[in-house]
């Protein structure tokens, strides 16, 4: 079996919006052996919002040198294919080569208003601006001056090529099919069961060849104390969350919702979560695990000592 690789999410944030405390948190995952850290994109939030993750990403890369460099779901409809082309070229740059780019369409519709963007043109939008996107990277025309002008080409490439990694954040069995079609990895969020898991899998494998041969990476909760009481407490805590997420409008959100934290996140102790961990790998050929390690009502200390066993998990492979 092939080595699994794991990544983690902030398990702090700044509801001011800096970025020490995300560059911080890179070294800590680098210094702990993790392969890869990883930050969402959410915009409008009072506190903690993360319209750009790229650019917190750019001090992450400063503080860091190994680590992998991810976003959970980039929004490509709302953006211009040729900036984002370029932003996450020079962002592979800074960092030398360590960016994995998670790309999603979006779901608020207050988001696709704010930004002019009809919400029924996102999927047409998303498939475009992934192709239009690698076209860039690998050094074609994105552009001409004019009527039969000089081809205009991105500057700079990035050092990754033909470019960065591209994972669809999906939600849905369209998404998941568009996700196949163009023959990019799927990125399961952490909300979504084994069971639903293995239809999205079946489905995003059956509409290419080159969808079968893609990582697996999914997202998860991970949690490891051999507190009883800890435990409970991170699991009453994930069902609050659960339960909000099961009066979210989008109907993929309502259908991957479940009040049984054990389907969709991994607590317990090493041993068990050890083994909740190859029953994934087994079940999905899973190749990379994101782990998300903050929980709401949770001490930081408590946190910390369950990111350290982790580490410990990732370092076993």
């Amino acid at each position: 079996m092939s080595d699994l690789h794991f990544g983690v999410t902030p398990w702090r944030t700044d509801p001011t919006g800096g970025a020490e405390a995300l560059a911080a948190q890179g070294e800590r995952a680098e210094a702990l052996g993790f392969h890869s850290f990883w930050l969402p994109e959410n915009h409008f939030a009072p506190r903690g919002s993360l319209p750009q993750p790229l650019l917190c990403l750019a001090a992450v890369a400063a503080r860091t040198r190994k680590l992998r460099l991810g976003t959970t779901s980039y929004l490509l409809p709302i953006r211009h294919p040729i900036q984002v082309a370029e932003e996450v070229a020079v962002l592979d740059r800074l960092s030398n080569g360590r960016v994995i780019l998670g790309i999603g369409r979006g779901y608020r519709s207050d988001l696709f208003h704010a930004f002019s963007v009809p919400s029924r043109e996102k999927r047409d939008r998303f498939g475009a601006a992934v192709e239009l996107m690698l076209r860039a990277w690998r050094g074609e025309p994105v552009a001409f001056d004019g009527d039969g002008g000089a081809p205009v080409h991105l500057a700079p490439l990035p050092v990754q090529q033909p470019g960065p990694p591209l994972w669809v954040a999906a939600f849905g069995p369209k998404a998941v099919e568009q996700a196949g079609r163009l023959g990019l990895p799927y990125l399961a969020s952490p909300i979504e069961p084994l069971d639903l898991l293995l239809e999205n899998y079946d489905r995003h494998r059956s509409v290419s060849d080159a969808a079968r041969a893609c990582c697996v990476p999914v997202m998860r909760t991970v949690f490891v104390s051999d507190d009883a009481r800890l435990l409970a407490r991170v699991s009453e805590g994930l069902a609050g969350q659960s339960a909000a997420l099961a009066a979210a409008r989008p109907p993929a959100l309502r259908r991957a919702a479940t009040d049984d934290v054990a389907k969709v996140a991994l607590v317990g102790s090493h041993a068990q979560v050890a083994d909740a961990i190859a029953r994934l790998r087994e079940s999905l050929g899973l190749s990379h695990l994101i782990a998300r390690v903050g929980v709401p009502g949770v001490e930081p200390a408590d946190v910390e000592r369950s990111l350290e066993a982790v580490a410990e998990l990732a370092a076993a492979g």
